[in-house]
């Protein structure tokens, strides 16, 4: 018999391909994932991976491994879904999976007004701007600024977030697009929407600074750095900004939500749902572009 533990963490191996990478998923050190599978490979008396400096390549027997692993995971995530599902109405933990500008920014403020509609329900609220796997219970619920492509999930349009050029009302050169310096983003999110969008408006222009995620756009845009792409919802409320003035087509990303379909008619997933589909199809800055 082998650990099932070892196991997870071998199959997180077999997914992203690198210890470092299995290790950032699980929230663990590199050490760890090593010592876990070197024990499963012991348990089983065979080489299930090859480690290389940069890579960790499955062998022929890891990767059958891999796949038999893949569904033993898939049927106890399955059992521990219907456990959930036919708990007692309207209590539990309900693990939500949302992009950090959504949480800091719109969530956090219906938190309390949540709690007095289900004061059984505890949400438990994680800023992720990674694809996380309902199939493997990493949330209940995610709302994501793409379309979540995972074939056991149930997914729906909440709204659309609408995105603008924004800097501080003290920026020196509000009225001259020449001088703008621009703030973007970070290596690790080159591909977003919203950098490529900025890059095209920059044209050579200088970038001022780089940084990771929206939050840290908005609080230097606020201290005059240079000019931001933000979200209109949020850089709109506040006075200290300006949304500046620019030839480009606007951007926009969709706003969706999924939950794996064992859990859909779950009484307290219902519950989280269906409140954010009120909150977020309330909102004038969502509702409006949809």
């Amino acid at each position: 018999m082998f650990d099932w533990e070892n196991m997870r963490y071998f199959l997180a191996v077999g997914r992203f391909g690198t210890l470092t990478g299995a290790a950032r998923a699980l929230e663990v050190d590199h050490a760890t994932v090593s010592r876990r599978l070197s024990a499963l490979e012991e348990q089983l008396n065979g080489r299930l991976v090859d480690r290389q400096p940069r890579a960790c390549t499955l062998t022929a027997a890891g990767q059958r491994v891999f796949e038999l692993a893949q569904a033993m995971e898939e049927g106890a995530d399955s059992i521990e879904r219907f456990l959930d599902a036919s708990r007692s109405p309207l209590k539990g933990k309900v693990a939500l999976s949302a992009p950090p500008v959504l949480v800091a920014n719109f969530l956090a403020k219906h938190l309390a007004d949540f709690r007095l509609v289900h004061p059984g329900v505890q949400l438990s609220v994680s800023a992720q701007s990674r694809l996380v796997s309902l199939g493997r219970r990493e949330a209940s619920i995610v709302l994501r600024l793409t379309r979540p492509q995972e074939p056991t999930s149930v997914a729906r349009k909440l709204g659309r977030m609408s995105f603008d050029l924004y800097a501080s009302k003290t920026y020196p050169f509000l009225g001259d697009p020449s001088g703008w310096e621009f703030i973007a983003y970070d290596s690790a999110s080159i591909d977003v929407p919203q950098q490529k969008w900025l890059m095209k408006i920059a044209k050579g222009r200088p970038i001022v600074c780089e940084i990771g995620d929206i939050n840290g756009h908005l609080a230097a845009a606020r201290g005059g750095a240079g000019v931001a792409c933000l979200p209109c919802f949020l850089a709109d409320q506040d006075p200290a900004l300006r949304r500046l003035a620019h030839e480009t087509p606007p951007l926009s990303r969709d706003i969706w939500m999924a939950v794996h379909r064992d859990l859909r008619s779950a009484p307290q997933v219902r519950a989280v749902t269906d409140y954010l589909l009120k909150v977020v199809g309330e909102h004038p800055a969502f509702r409006a572009s949809v």
